[in-house]
């Protein structure tokens, strides 16, 4: 371990080792537990203990020690200084970890989606996605969600003009389109089959702001040959939801 440097302040590391101590296999803890953890003296334990409890970082009935919600301000600082796409970023890097699968994150803009955030696992499409790319909001999954998310005026606003197909199956009739976006809305994510691309279905799920509204959608895009929509409900469906919510949270966090 390299020496600190002249600059170290020695009572700031020891704070921190002491917030960094308490977590899910310990929130509550003792003075001796915290000493021997730290290696700190009792002594030197309780002091920075006891500060923090002046601080409100820390709560105490006595005897036990605990973390209070005010120790997630020290990381508010960090996710506010953060936009979407970083935001989101860590969240598609496990995602795609975990269902081996190209993850993206987009916003709505007029009639188009535009990707803001991308982590690929392999090529499934003929065409190249990077940040910026653009396609018709009504064939995607994450069009979709955007659209299901739309106050009623706003996407009457987007539902003028005709919709345009992009393979076979695209759905270009707007009472159906508008009957699809009911069930977006209540099952709370979005399954497209090959309506963008033959042999492509993708699955999407909001992000939301703290006030609740959809500001962004996160997807999965998988081979119509490597999952039936069957599976894709019992296999993806579940962890894109936990990455949405996930990035909603940092989102909220980050105000």
């Amino acid at each position: 371990m390299a020496e600190p440097s002249s600059d170290y302040v020695q009572s700031l590391a020891r704070g921190l080792s002491v917030i960094r101590v308490f977590g899910a296999d310990a929130p509550r803890q003792t003075l001796t537990d915290v000493a021997k953890a730290t290696g700190l003296s009792r002594a030197t334990a309780r002091r920075f203990l006891l500060t923090l409890v002046e601080l409100g970082y820390v709560a105490t009935d006595g005897s036990l020690f605990w973390l209070t919600p005010r120790v997630l301000e020290l990381g508010y600082s960090y996710l506010s200084s953060l936009d979407l796409s970083e935001l989101a970023g860590p969240h598609l890097e496990t995602l795609s970890a975990t269902v081996h699968e190209s993850s993206s994150v987009s916003i709505l803009d007029g009639a188009d989606i535009v990707y803001i955030a991308r982590v690929p696992v392999s090529r499934i499409m003929t065409v190249s996605i990077r940040i910026g790319t653009r396609f018709p909001a009504h064939a995607t999954s994450m069009g979709r969600v955007l659209l299901a998310g739309l106050s009623p005026a706003d996407l009457d606003a987007h539902l003028v003009g005709a919709l345009e197909p992009v393979t076979d199956r695209t759905v270009v009739d707007v009472d159906t389109l508008r009957a699809q976006l009911d069930e977006v809305r209540e099952q709370g994510f979005c399954l497209v089959d090959q309506e963008l691309e033959e042999g492509l279905r993708s699955l999407a799920a909001p992000i939301r702001n703290r006030a609740g509204t959809v500001v962004a959608a996160v997807n999965l895009a998988t081979q119509a040959s490597r999952y039936t929509t069957s599976q894709i409900r019992k296999n993806l469906v579940p962890p894109l939801l936990d990455a949405a919510a996930a990035i909603s949270t940092d989102l909220t966090r980050a105000g």
